[in-house]
């Protein structure tokens, strides 16, 4: 989870198509800063540490409806879609056929909560379908979190790409240098999945996921947030990056990690 909300962290400053297109650039700086990428993703995380051992899919789902609910009136301005805000400020609220990749950027816990393939697809699954109930939205934020269980468990990147293609059918056939000099800011899983997941399958660790991610510019923060969330589970994140990220949380959130961290060990 940690890696993900770095991921956002530091693509912020290079959102709407504002990225050097290059993987030379500083990690840190004034403008290294969380957005609604981390905020819904510690509420995923905190709504799923909570909920009660044994809960049914309505149960669930209203677990991570509560709490989505409940970090986003604690952090209204971190930059969140319209649709989406909407959706915050609105009782009872419904999903609304959405297919952006905020089911992606957001799913992280469920890659590392649960002990098979097939409970982390469905809670994966659950946590999309509250907002992003859309066949596209579904199928990201499933992906990602299948990517992250695979690589928590040791797979290969291939054994991962593999498995990606044959039960999701992204296209994962171009490289990096193909996709970055035409990429530009979309914000549907159908077009920033595929790219999160290249970005990771071509780093050669952590840091270099994190600077490959961000060169191919278009939503920067969320791309790299979903690149990093599964690179996190493959290489594990560097100890300074894991300082930076933590002074540039307020309590709350950096409390929520804490939980989490106790949780899955």
């Amino acid at each position: 989870m940690l890696g993900a909300i770095l991921g956002d962290m530091i693509g912020a400053p290079y959102e709407f198509d504002r990225s050097p297109k290059v993987k030379e650039f500083p990690l840190f700086s004034r403008g290294t800063k969380f957005t609604d990428d981390s905020v819904m993703t510690v509420a995923v995380a905190d709504a799923l540490i909570n909920v009660n051992d044994g809960a049914d899919d309505t149960g669930i789902k209203k677990a991570l409806v509560d709490s989505m609910q409940k970090w986003g009136h604690r952090y209204p301005n971190a930059g969140y879609g319209g649709m989406f805000y909407r959706w915050l400020r609105t009782r009872n609220p419904k999903p609304y056929g959405s297919y952006g990749n905020g089911s992606a950027m957001r799913v992280s816990a469920a890659g590392w909560l649960y002990d098979t393939l097939e409970e982390t697809r469905r809670i994966a699954r659950l946590s999309a379908e509250v907002t992003h109930n859309h066949p596209e939205g579904v199928k990201g934020a499933e992906a990602i979190a299948s990517a992250i269980f695979m690589a928590r468990m040791g797979r290969s990147k291939d054994e991962i790409k593999a498995f990606i293609v044959r039960e999701y059918g992204y296209d994962l056939t171009r490289t990096c240098d193909e996709i970055r000099p035409g990429y530009h800011h979309v914000e549907t899983c159908q077009q920033t999945v595929p790219e999160a997941l290249t970005a990771f399958l071509e780093g050669e660790a952590f840091e270099d996921v994190v600077r490959t991610a961000v060169s191919l510019g278009g939503d920067c923060d969320t791309l790299t947030c979903i690149a990093c969330s599964v690179a996190e589970a493959f290489y594990g994140v560097p100890e300074f990056m894991r300082i930076e990220c933590l002074r540039r949380l307020p309590e709350d959130m950096a409390g929520v990690i804490e939980e989490f961290e106790k949780k899955r060990k």
